[in-house]
């Protein structure tokens, strides 16, 4: 008569205990990031400005 182990019908230990835990991290990270409001490319300085230019322009004169 042959015996049935329970090590056969256990969960092995490399499967995560939630199923959908990397799949709604995955989205999560998605929105974030699509979805910042934050855009630097859009805010950063370009240059010096007029201000700049009056201030030296007005002392190499």
């Amino acid at each position: 008569m042959a015996t049935i182990s329970s090590a056969i019908l256990s969960i092995p230990a490399s499967r995560p205990a939630r199923p959908f835990a990397g799949f709604r991290a995955f989205w999560r990270r998605f929105l974030a990031r699509a979805f910042n409001p934050y855009r630097p490319e859009l805010h950063y300085m370009r240059g010096p400005g007029p201000a700049w230019r009056a201030k030296h322009m007005a002392r190499s004169a």
